[in-house]
Protein backbone atom coordinates (compact mmCIF):
# COMPACT_ATOMS: atom_id res chain seq x y z
CA UNK A 1 0.00 0.00 0.00
CA UNK A 2 1.48 3.27 -0.81
CA UNK A 3 1.09 5.81 1.78
CA UNK A 4 0.95 3.20 4.69
CA UNK A 5 0.27 4.30 8.38
CA UNK A 6 0.73 1.35 10.50
CA UNK A 7 -1.84 1.13 13.27
CA UNK A 8 -0.93 -0.44 16.52
CA UNK A 9 -4.27 -1.17 19.07
CA UNK A 10 -3.17 -1.41 22.75
CA UNK A 11 -6.82 -1.91 23.95
CA UNK A 12 -6.09 -4.69 25.86
CA UNK A 13 -3.25 -3.64 27.46
CA UNK A 14 -2.89 0.35 27.87
CA UNK A 15 -6.54 0.25 27.57
CA UNK A 16 -7.17 -2.55 30.29
CA UNK A 17 -5.42 -0.01 32.52
CA UNK A 18 -8.51 2.28 32.44
CA UNK A 19 -10.79 2.44 35.83
CA UNK A 20 -13.85 0.47 35.47
CA UNK A 21 -12.52 -2.04 33.06
CA UNK A 22 -11.63 -5.34 33.63
CA UNK A 23 -11.10 -7.63 31.03
CA UNK A 24 -11.17 -11.35 31.54
CA UNK A 25 -9.64 -14.18 28.93
CA UNK A 26 -12.51 -14.63 27.01
CA UNK A 27 -12.91 -10.89 27.09
CA UNK A 28 -9.19 -10.71 25.55
CA UNK A 29 -9.95 -13.07 23.19
CA UNK A 30 -13.51 -11.75 21.99
CA UNK A 31 -11.43 -7.99 21.47
CA UNK A 32 -8.58 -9.80 19.69
CA UNK A 33 -10.82 -11.06 17.15
CA UNK A 34 -12.74 -7.97 16.43
CA UNK A 35 -9.56 -5.96 16.14
CA UNK A 36 -8.26 -8.62 13.67
CA UNK A 37 -11.53 -8.43 11.55
CA UNK A 38 -11.27 -4.43 11.69
CA UNK A 39 -7.58 -5.48 9.97
CA UNK A 40 -5.57 -3.90 12.47
CA UNK A 41 -2.07 -4.62 11.72
CA UNK A 42 -0.84 -4.66 15.02
CA UNK A 43 -2.62 -5.73 17.97
CA UNK A 44 -0.70 -6.20 22.02
CA UNK A 45 -2.14 -8.40 24.19
CA UNK A 46 -0.53 -7.91 27.30
CA UNK A 47 2.69 -8.58 29.23
CA UNK A 48 3.51 -11.97 29.63
CA UNK A 49 4.58 -13.53 32.95
CA UNK A 50 3.33 -10.12 34.61
CA UNK A 51 -0.13 -11.97 35.49
CA UNK A 52 -1.63 -15.77 34.79
CA UNK A 53 -4.47 -14.63 31.90
CA UNK A 54 -1.85 -12.92 29.27
CA UNK A 55 0.14 -15.82 29.72
CA UNK A 56 -3.03 -17.92 28.80
CA UNK A 57 -4.02 -14.99 26.09
CA UNK A 58 -1.09 -15.56 24.35
CA UNK A 59 -1.46 -19.29 24.41
CA UNK A 60 -5.03 -20.06 22.81
CA UNK A 61 -3.83 -17.78 19.98
CA UNK A 62 -1.17 -20.05 19.53
CA UNK A 63 -4.14 -22.43 19.24
CA UNK A 64 -6.54 -20.64 17.49
CA UNK A 65 -4.30 -17.96 15.58
CA UNK A 66 -5.88 -14.78 14.31
CA UNK A 67 -6.32 -14.41 10.58
CA UNK A 68 -3.93 -11.16 9.86
CA UNK A 69 -2.53 -9.32 12.95
CA UNK A 70 0.06 -9.50 14.30
CA UNK A 71 -0.16 -10.16 18.14
CA UNK A 72 2.56 -8.21 19.67
CA UNK A 73 4.29 -9.07 23.51
CA UNK A 74 4.58 -6.53 25.96
CA UNK A 75 7.62 -5.78 28.48
CA UNK A 76 10.10 -3.65 30.23
CA UNK A 77 13.96 -3.68 29.52
CA UNK A 78 15.97 -5.64 31.88
CA UNK A 79 16.75 -4.74 35.58
CA UNK A 80 19.75 -3.17 36.38
CA UNK A 81 23.02 -4.97 37.26
CA UNK A 82 22.06 -8.32 35.29
CA UNK A 83 22.06 -9.45 31.60
CA UNK A 84 19.24 -9.88 29.17
CA UNK A 85 19.94 -13.71 29.21
CA UNK A 86 19.41 -13.97 33.04
CA UNK A 87 16.59 -12.38 32.99
CA UNK A 88 13.33 -14.62 34.28
CA UNK A 89 10.66 -11.80 32.96
CA UNK A 90 12.67 -12.10 29.30
CA UNK A 91 12.32 -16.00 29.44
CA UNK A 92 8.16 -15.38 29.55
CA UNK A 93 7.86 -13.16 26.71
CA UNK A 94 9.95 -15.56 24.80
CA UNK A 95 7.49 -18.37 25.82
CA UNK A 96 4.60 -16.39 24.41
CA UNK A 97 6.19 -17.36 20.84
CA UNK A 98 4.80 -14.04 18.91
CA UNK A 99 7.22 -12.47 16.26
CA UNK A 100 7.01 -8.73 17.78
CA UNK A 101 7.86 -7.94 21.07
CA UNK A 102 6.93 -4.23 22.18
CA UNK A 103 10.30 -3.05 24.95
CA UNK A 104 9.70 -0.27 26.93
CA UNK A 105 12.53 1.56 28.81
CA UNK A 106 13.21 5.07 29.98
CA UNK A 107 13.89 8.27 27.96
CA UNK A 108 13.82 11.01 31.26
CA UNK A 109 17.06 10.93 33.57
CA UNK A 110 14.60 11.75 36.22
CA UNK A 111 13.07 8.52 36.47
CA UNK A 112 16.31 6.38 35.39
CA UNK A 113 17.62 8.16 38.62
CA UNK A 114 14.54 8.27 40.57
CA UNK A 115 12.51 5.14 39.54
CA UNK A 116 15.18 2.90 38.58
CA UNK A 117 17.89 4.01 41.35
CA UNK A 118 20.63 3.23 38.98
CA UNK A 119 22.96 5.37 36.57
CA UNK A 120 22.31 6.75 32.78
CA UNK A 121 24.67 5.11 31.52
CA UNK A 122 22.92 1.55 32.86
CA UNK A 123 20.02 2.45 31.50
CA UNK A 124 21.66 3.49 27.80
CA UNK A 125 23.30 -0.37 28.27
CA UNK A 126 19.83 -2.32 29.54
CA UNK A 127 18.29 -1.16 26.32
CA UNK A 128 20.81 -1.86 23.96
CA UNK A 129 21.11 -5.67 25.56
CA UNK A 130 17.35 -6.42 26.03
CA UNK A 131 16.53 -5.25 22.45
CA UNK A 132 19.98 -7.41 21.23
CA UNK A 133 19.19 -10.40 22.86
CA UNK A 134 15.33 -10.08 21.72
CA UNK A 135 17.41 -9.94 18.31
CA UNK A 136 19.49 -13.02 18.54
CA UNK A 137 15.98 -14.71 20.18
CA UNK A 138 14.68 -13.83 16.41
CA UNK A 139 12.34 -11.49 17.83
CA UNK A 140 11.24 -8.41 15.73
CA UNK A 141 11.27 -5.00 18.59
CA UNK A 142 9.49 -2.19 18.40
CA UNK A 143 10.83 0.66 20.98
CA UNK A 144 8.54 2.60 23.27
CA UNK A 145 10.65 5.48 24.97
CA UNK A 146 8.38 6.16 27.64
CA UNK A 147 7.96 9.92 28.67
CA UNK A 148 9.83 10.58 26.18
CA UNK A 149 8.37 14.15 25.46
CA UNK A 150 9.19 14.55 29.37
CA UNK A 151 12.63 13.17 29.09
CA UNK A 152 13.33 15.46 25.98
CA UNK A 153 12.29 18.37 27.88
CA UNK A 154 13.93 18.06 30.89
CA UNK A 155 17.74 16.59 28.77
CA UNK A 156 17.23 16.29 25.41
CA UNK A 157 20.92 14.97 24.73
CA UNK A 158 20.75 12.22 27.13
CA UNK A 159 16.90 11.48 25.41
CA UNK A 160 18.72 11.21 22.10
CA UNK A 161 21.24 8.79 23.49
CA UNK A 162 18.68 6.60 24.20
CA UNK A 163 16.87 6.43 21.03
CA UNK A 164 20.51 6.06 19.02
CA UNK A 165 20.86 3.09 21.45
CA UNK A 166 17.56 1.55 20.96
CA UNK A 167 17.88 2.02 16.82
CA UNK A 168 21.76 0.47 17.09
CA UNK A 169 20.64 -2.55 18.85
CA UNK A 170 18.20 -3.38 16.01
CA UNK A 171 14.57 -1.51 16.92
CA UNK A 172 12.39 -1.71 13.93
CA UNK A 173 10.28 1.18 15.34
CA UNK A 174 10.77 4.10 17.93
CA UNK A 175 7.48 5.21 19.66
CA UNK A 176 7.74 8.46 20.73
CA UNK A 177 5.54 8.08 24.13
CA UNK A 178 3.32 11.47 25.55
CA UNK A 179 2.94 9.19 28.75
CA UNK A 180 1.82 11.92 31.20
CA UNK A 181 -0.54 13.47 28.92
CA UNK A 182 0.79 16.59 29.01
CA UNK A 183 2.26 18.00 25.45
CA UNK A 184 0.70 19.97 22.61
CA UNK A 185 0.28 19.44 19.22
CA UNK A 186 2.47 22.26 18.05
CA UNK A 187 5.40 20.82 21.12
CA UNK A 188 4.87 17.31 19.14
CA UNK A 189 5.33 18.65 16.09
CA UNK A 190 8.75 20.25 16.61
CA UNK A 191 9.85 17.51 18.53
CA UNK A 192 9.64 14.74 15.85
CA UNK A 193 11.04 17.24 13.56
CA UNK A 194 14.18 17.21 15.69
CA UNK A 195 14.42 14.13 16.12
CA UNK A 196 14.52 12.83 12.75
CA UNK A 197 16.87 15.62 12.25
CA UNK A 198 18.85 14.22 14.90
CA UNK A 199 18.90 10.76 14.31
CA UNK A 200 19.62 11.45 10.64
CA UNK A 201 19.05 9.89 7.77
CA UNK A 202 22.34 7.61 6.46
CA UNK A 203 21.89 5.08 8.59
CA UNK A 204 21.97 1.40 6.81
CA UNK A 205 18.17 0.88 8.24
CA UNK A 206 16.41 4.13 8.56
CA UNK A 207 14.58 5.26 11.28
CA UNK A 208 11.04 4.45 11.43
CA UNK A 209 9.18 6.76 14.17
CA UNK A 210 5.79 5.18 16.05
CA UNK A 211 3.41 7.77 18.31
CA UNK A 212 1.60 7.35 21.36
CA UNK A 213 -0.23 9.48 23.16
CA UNK A 214 -2.56 10.18 26.44
CA UNK A 215 -5.59 12.17 26.63
CA UNK A 216 -4.81 14.01 30.14
CA UNK A 217 -4.41 17.54 28.24
CA UNK A 218 -7.43 16.47 26.03
CA UNK A 219 -5.08 16.64 23.05
CA UNK A 220 -4.09 12.91 22.39
CA UNK A 221 -6.12 12.42 18.69
CA UNK A 222 -4.38 16.07 17.87
CA UNK A 223 -1.03 14.94 19.29
CA UNK A 224 -1.11 12.04 17.10
CA UNK A 225 -2.45 13.92 13.95
CA UNK A 226 0.49 16.38 14.36
CA UNK A 227 3.30 13.80 14.48
CA UNK A 228 1.63 11.90 11.65
CA UNK A 229 2.05 14.87 9.42
CA UNK A 230 5.66 15.38 10.52
CA UNK A 231 6.67 11.63 9.14
CA UNK A 232 5.74 9.34 11.79
CA UNK A 233 4.63 6.19 10.77
CA UNK A 234 3.20 3.84 12.81
CA UNK A 235 0.09 5.15 15.74
CA UNK A 236 -0.81 3.24 19.22
CA UNK A 237 -4.05 3.97 20.53
CA UNK A 238 -7.17 2.37 22.00
CA UNK A 239 -10.75 1.47 20.85
CA UNK A 240 -12.89 4.11 21.99
CA UNK A 241 -10.19 6.13 23.68
CA UNK A 242 -9.67 3.47 26.74
CA UNK A 243 -6.68 4.22 29.24
CA UNK A 244 -5.39 5.08 32.25
CA UNK A 245 -6.43 8.21 34.04
CA UNK A 246 -8.13 10.45 30.96
CA UNK A 247 -7.20 7.47 28.44
CA UNK A 248 -5.32 6.92 25.03
CA UNK A 249 -5.51 8.36 21.87
CA UNK A 250 -9.11 7.28 20.51
CA UNK A 251 -8.42 5.08 17.48
CA UNK A 252 -11.76 5.02 16.42
CA UNK A 253 -11.25 8.98 15.91
CA UNK A 254 -7.51 8.17 14.40
CA UNK A 255 -8.66 5.72 11.48
CA UNK A 256 -11.11 7.95 10.07
CA UNK A 257 -9.29 11.00 9.71
CA UNK A 258 -5.95 9.35 8.41
CA UNK A 259 -7.39 7.49 6.19
CA UNK A 260 -10.70 9.77 4.93
CA UNK A 261 -9.17 13.41 5.03
CA UNK A 262 -5.47 12.74 5.16
CA UNK A 263 -5.20 10.15 2.46
CA UNK A 264 -2.85 7.52 4.59
CA UNK A 265 -3.93 3.81 4.27
CA UNK A 266 -4.48 2.59 7.81
CA UNK A 267 -7.60 -0.62 6.72
CA UNK A 268 -9.19 -1.61 3.57
CA UNK A 269 -12.38 0.33 2.88
CA UNK A 270 -14.29 -2.44 3.71
CA UNK A 271 -12.98 -3.03 7.19
CA UNK A 272 -13.21 0.70 7.44
CA UNK A 273 -17.11 0.40 7.60
CA UNK A 274 -17.31 -2.05 10.47
CA UNK A 275 -15.89 0.35 12.46
CA UNK A 276 -18.63 1.81 14.56
CA UNK A 277 -19.96 -1.66 15.04
CA UNK A 278 -16.80 -2.99 16.40
CA UNK A 279 -16.53 0.05 18.47
CA UNK A 280 -19.75 -0.74 19.97
CA UNK A 281 -18.87 -4.27 20.37
CA UNK A 282 -16.12 -3.79 22.28
CA UNK A 283 -18.01 -1.57 24.91
CA UNK A 284 -20.60 -4.18 25.23
CA UNK A 285 -17.67 -6.67 26.00
CA UNK A 286 -15.85 -4.09 27.86
CA UNK A 287 -19.47 -2.95 29.79
CA UNK A 288 -18.56 0.65 29.28
CA UNK A 289 -21.73 2.58 28.02
CA UNK A 290 -20.76 3.28 24.42
CA UNK A 291 -19.99 7.84 24.16
CA UNK A 292 -23.11 8.43 21.77
CA UNK A 293 -21.08 12.18 21.60
CA UNK A 294 -18.20 10.02 20.50
CA UNK A 295 -16.73 12.01 17.02
CA UNK A 296 -17.30 9.16 14.03
CA UNK A 297 -18.67 6.20 15.53
CA UNK A 298 -21.06 7.71 18.47
CA UNK A 299 -24.82 7.20 18.48
CA UNK A 300 -25.25 11.05 17.77
CA UNK A 301 -22.35 11.80 15.47
CA UNK A 302 -24.54 12.55 13.00
CA UNK A 303 -27.97 13.55 14.78
CA UNK A 304 -29.61 16.40 13.88
CA UNK A 305 -31.75 18.21 16.13
CA UNK A 306 -32.45 21.90 15.08
CA UNK A 307 -35.37 22.48 12.38
CA UNK A 308 -33.35 24.26 10.43
CA UNK A 309 -30.17 21.94 10.36
CA UNK A 310 -32.47 18.90 9.17
CA UNK A 311 -34.41 20.99 6.14
CA UNK A 312 -30.75 21.53 4.94
CA UNK A 313 -29.43 18.16 5.41
CA UNK A 314 -32.75 16.59 3.86
CA UNK A 315 -31.63 18.92 0.62
CA UNK A 316 -27.93 18.23 0.95
CA UNK A 317 -26.18 16.20 3.79
CA UNK A 318 -23.12 18.51 3.42
CA UNK A 319 -24.51 21.52 4.91
CA UNK A 320 -24.17 19.95 8.43
CA UNK A 321 -22.04 16.91 7.88
CA UNK A 322 -18.20 16.30 7.50
CA UNK A 323 -18.45 13.12 6.02
CA UNK A 324 -20.93 10.52 4.69
CA UNK A 325 -21.67 8.33 7.62
CA UNK A 326 -21.40 5.16 6.11
CA UNK A 327 -18.13 5.49 5.17
CA UNK A 328 -17.17 4.22 8.81
CA UNK A 329 -21.03 2.07 9.18
CA UNK A 330 -22.85 4.95 10.95
CA UNK A 331 -25.98 6.35 9.95
CA UNK A 332 -28.02 10.18 10.04
CA UNK A 333 -30.14 10.50 12.40
CA UNK A 334 -33.07 12.92 12.99
CA UNK A 335 -34.06 13.62 16.33
CA UNK A 336 -37.40 14.90 17.22
CA UNK A 337 -37.47 17.37 20.18
CA UNK A 338 -39.13 20.74 20.90
CA UNK A 339 -36.44 22.08 18.86
CA UNK A 340 -38.05 20.32 16.03
CA UNK A 341 -39.63 21.86 13.14
CA UNK A 342 -42.17 19.77 10.37
CA UNK A 343 -38.78 19.02 8.25
CA UNK A 344 -37.53 16.91 11.40
CA UNK A 345 -41.19 15.11 11.26
CA UNK A 346 -41.11 14.10 8.27
CA UNK A 347 -37.40 13.23 8.10
CA UNK A 348 -38.27 10.86 10.59
CA UNK A 349 -41.20 9.81 9.50
CA UNK A 350 -39.09 8.49 6.19
CA UNK A 351 -36.97 6.82 8.64
CA UNK A 352 -39.60 4.47 9.89
CA UNK A 353 -40.79 4.10 6.46
CA UNK A 354 -43.83 6.34 6.35
CA UNK A 355 -43.60 8.72 3.72
CA UNK A 356 -45.85 11.87 4.46
CA UNK A 357 -47.13 14.69 2.68
CA UNK A 358 -46.08 18.20 4.13
CA UNK A 359 -49.92 19.05 3.31
CA UNK A 360 -51.10 16.58 5.46
CA UNK A 361 -52.79 17.96 8.28
CA UNK A 362 -52.14 14.90 10.57
CA UNK A 363 -48.12 16.45 10.29
CA UNK A 364 -49.24 19.53 12.07
CA UNK A 365 -50.92 17.64 14.78
CA UNK A 366 -47.83 15.74 15.54
CA UNK A 367 -45.92 18.47 15.84
CA UNK A 368 -47.99 20.13 17.93
CA UNK A 369 -48.72 17.12 20.11
CA UNK A 370 -44.80 16.46 20.34
CA UNK A 371 -44.37 19.82 21.69
CA UNK A 372 -47.55 19.59 23.98
CA UNK A 373 -45.50 16.80 25.91
CA UNK A 374 -42.23 18.16 25.71
CA UNK A 375 -43.76 21.01 27.71
CA UNK A 376 -44.85 18.13 30.42
CA UNK A 377 -41.86 16.85 30.83
CA UNK A 378 -41.64 14.07 27.85
CA UNK A 379 -38.65 14.21 25.88
CA UNK A 380 -38.06 12.14 22.70
CA UNK A 381 -35.11 12.85 21.21
CA UNK A 382 -33.69 10.09 23.71
CA UNK A 383 -37.30 8.26 23.40
CA UNK A 384 -37.63 8.18 19.86
CA UNK A 385 -39.45 4.84 20.06
CA UNK A 386 -42.15 6.31 21.80
CA UNK A 387 -42.53 9.47 19.07
CA UNK A 388 -42.69 6.50 16.54
CA UNK A 389 -45.95 5.27 18.49
CA UNK A 390 -46.94 9.02 18.80
CA UNK A 391 -46.94 9.07 15.27
CA UNK A 392 -48.19 6.32 14.23
CA UNK A 393 -51.37 6.91 16.75
CA UNK A 394 -51.90 10.31 14.66
CA UNK A 395 -52.00 8.59 11.80
CA UNK A 396 -54.36 5.93 12.72
CA UNK A 397 -51.47 3.44 12.37
CA UNK A 398 -50.87 2.25 15.79
CA UNK A 399 -52.57 -1.56 15.95
CA UNK A 400 -54.27 -1.92 19.34
CA UNK A 401 -52.06 -4.51 20.23
CA UNK A 402 -53.52 -4.81 23.89
CA UNK A 403 -55.51 -2.88 26.26
CA UNK A 404 -54.02 -1.94 29.62
CA UNK A 405 -56.81 -1.85 32.37
CA UNK A 406 -55.02 -0.60 35.23
CA UNK A 407 -51.64 -2.61 37.62
CA UNK A 408 -51.02 -2.48 41.31
CA UNK A 409 -47.36 -3.27 42.92
CA UNK A 410 -46.92 -4.39 46.88
CA UNK A 411 -43.15 -4.04 47.80
CA UNK A 412 -42.14 -6.21 51.09
CA UNK A 413 -39.20 -5.31 53.09
CA UNK A 414 -37.88 -8.10 56.08
CA UNK A 415 -34.50 -7.51 57.54
CA UNK A 416 -31.99 -7.42 54.14
CA UNK A 417 -34.70 -8.76 51.67
CA UNK A 418 -36.61 -6.64 49.51
CA UNK A 419 -39.13 -7.92 47.15
CA UNK A 420 -41.81 -6.58 45.09
CA UNK A 421 -44.78 -8.30 43.50
CA UNK A 422 -46.88 -6.45 40.53
CA UNK A 423 -50.67 -7.49 39.28
CA UNK A 424 -51.78 -6.28 35.77
CA UNK A 425 -54.69 -5.91 34.31
CA UNK A 426 -55.43 -5.85 30.72
CA UNK A 427 -57.29 -7.06 27.69
CA UNK A 428 -55.60 -8.55 24.21
CA UNK A 429 -58.27 -9.57 21.33
CA UNK A 430 -61.43 -9.15 23.82
CA UNK A 431 -59.73 -11.92 26.34
CA UNK A 432 -59.22 -9.71 30.02
CA UNK A 433 -56.55 -11.23 32.08
CA UNK A 434 -55.08 -10.34 35.45
CA UNK A 435 -51.46 -11.80 36.32
CA UNK A 436 -49.24 -11.24 38.49
CA UNK A 437 -45.26 -11.72 39.36
CA UNK A 438 -42.41 -10.86 41.44
CA UNK A 439 -39.21 -9.19 40.75
CA UNK A 440 -36.58 -7.44 42.65
CA UNK A 441 -38.32 -4.10 42.21
CA UNK A 442 -41.59 -2.69 41.35
CA UNK A 443 -40.28 -1.77 37.81
CA UNK A 444 -38.83 -5.26 37.38
CA UNK A 445 -42.17 -6.75 38.54
CA UNK A 446 -44.16 -4.95 36.02
CA UNK A 447 -42.07 -5.80 33.91
CA UNK A 448 -42.61 -9.87 34.27
CA UNK A 449 -46.08 -9.09 34.93
CA UNK A 450 -46.79 -7.95 31.79
CA UNK A 451 -44.45 -10.33 30.13
CA UNK A 452 -46.31 -12.87 31.38
CA UNK A 453 -50.01 -11.55 30.18
CA UNK A 454 -48.81 -11.14 26.95
CA UNK A 455 -46.34 -13.80 26.03
CA UNK A 456 -49.12 -16.19 24.69
CA UNK A 457 -50.29 -13.90 22.76
CA UNK A 458 -47.30 -12.44 21.29
CA UNK A 459 -44.38 -15.24 21.67
CA UNK A 460 -41.76 -12.78 20.46
CA UNK A 461 -42.04 -10.75 23.57
CA UNK A 462 -39.95 -13.34 25.26
CA UNK A 463 -37.31 -12.42 23.21
CA UNK A 464 -37.13 -9.02 24.87
CA UNK A 465 -35.50 -7.70 27.34
CA UNK A 466 -34.78 -4.41 29.39
CA UNK A 467 -31.31 -3.51 29.01
CA UNK A 468 -31.38 0.39 30.70
CA UNK A 469 -33.46 2.22 33.25
CA UNK A 470 -33.07 6.10 33.68
CA UNK A 471 -34.79 7.92 35.96
CA UNK A 472 -34.85 12.01 36.15
CA UNK A 473 -36.79 14.34 38.69
CA UNK A 474 -37.90 17.05 36.59
CA UNK A 475 -38.58 19.98 39.02
CA UNK A 476 -36.40 19.04 42.38
CA UNK A 477 -37.84 22.00 43.52
CA UNK A 478 -41.36 20.27 44.50
CA UNK A 479 -39.56 17.61 46.74
CA UNK A 480 -41.23 14.35 46.85
CA UNK A 481 -44.31 15.40 44.81
CA UNK A 482 -42.13 16.43 42.30
CA UNK A 483 -42.98 15.33 38.32
CA UNK A 484 -40.69 12.06 37.12
CA UNK A 485 -39.15 11.42 33.77
CA UNK A 486 -38.45 7.56 32.98
CA UNK A 487 -36.60 6.03 30.05
CA UNK A 488 -36.57 2.63 29.61
CA UNK A 489 -34.39 0.62 26.99
CA UNK A 490 -35.29 -2.40 25.72
CA UNK A 491 -33.09 -4.69 23.06
CA UNK A 492 -34.37 -7.86 20.74
CA UNK A 493 -30.86 -8.87 20.56
CA UNK A 494 -30.44 -7.20 17.51
CA UNK A 495 -31.72 -3.71 17.62
CA UNK A 496 -31.97 -1.53 20.65
CA UNK A 497 -35.35 0.83 21.22
CA UNK A 498 -36.30 3.59 23.88
CA UNK A 499 -39.61 4.29 25.53
CA UNK A 500 -40.57 7.16 27.66
CA UNK A 501 -43.09 8.23 30.52
CA UNK A 502 -43.83 11.09 32.68
CA UNK A 503 -46.09 11.28 35.66
CA UNK A 504 -45.84 12.75 38.98
CA UNK A 505 -45.59 8.91 40.19
CA UNK A 506 -42.46 7.27 39.45
CA UNK A 507 -44.24 3.74 39.03
CA UNK A 508 -46.99 5.02 36.74
CA UNK A 509 -43.81 6.91 34.56
CA UNK A 510 -42.23 3.72 34.43
CA UNK A 511 -45.21 1.29 33.81
CA UNK A 512 -46.31 3.62 30.75
CA UNK A 513 -42.24 3.30 29.63
CA UNK A 514 -42.34 -0.28 29.91
CA UNK A 515 -45.60 -0.73 28.48
CA UNK A 516 -44.43 1.43 25.36
CA UNK A 517 -41.21 -0.60 25.09
CA UNK A 518 -43.23 -3.97 24.85
CA UNK A 519 -45.60 -2.38 22.44
CA UNK A 520 -42.86 -1.09 20.19
CA UNK A 521 -40.88 -4.35 19.80
CA UNK A 522 -44.15 -5.93 18.45
CA UNK A 523 -44.42 -2.55 15.92
CA UNK A 524 -40.44 -3.12 15.14
CA UNK A 525 -41.42 -6.91 14.44
CA UNK A 526 -44.42 -5.90 12.39
CA UNK A 527 -42.32 -3.23 10.19
CA UNK A 528 -39.97 -6.01 9.62
CA UNK A 529 -42.16 -8.82 8.37
CA UNK A 530 -41.90 -11.32 11.32
CA UNK A 531 -45.24 -12.69 11.42
CA UNK A 532 -46.49 -12.88 15.34
CA UNK A 533 -48.68 -15.60 16.00
CA UNK A 534 -52.00 -15.02 17.83
CA UNK A 535 -52.85 -17.96 19.73
CA UNK A 536 -55.91 -18.73 22.32
CA UNK A 537 -55.17 -18.02 25.68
Amino acid sequence: MTNRLWIYDTTLRDGAQCEGLSLSLEDKLRIARQLDSLGIPFIEGGWPGANPKDVQFFWRLKEQPLTQAEVVAFCSTRRPGTTAANDEMLQAILSAGTRWVTLFGKSWDLHVIESLKTTLEENLAMIRDTIQYLRSQGRRVIYDAEHWFDGYKHNRDYAIKTLEAAADAGAEWLVLCDTNGGTLPHEVSQVVRDVLAALGTNREVPVQLGIHTHNDSGVAVANALAAVQEGVTMVQGTINGYGERCGNADLCSLIPNFQLKLGHNCIEDEQLVKLTQVSRSISEIVNLAPDDHAPFVGLSAFAHKGGIHVSAVEKNPLTYEHLEPEKIGNRRRIVISDQAGLSNVLAKARTFGMDLDRKNPACRQILEKLKDLESQGYQFEGAEASFELLMREALEQRPPWFEIKGFQVHCDKVGEDCTALATVKLSVNGTNILEAAEGNGPVSALDAALRKALVNFYPAIAHFYLTDYKVRILDSGAGTSAKTRVLVEFSNGQDRWTTVGVSGNILDASYQAVVEGLEYGLVLGDREAIVLTVSSY
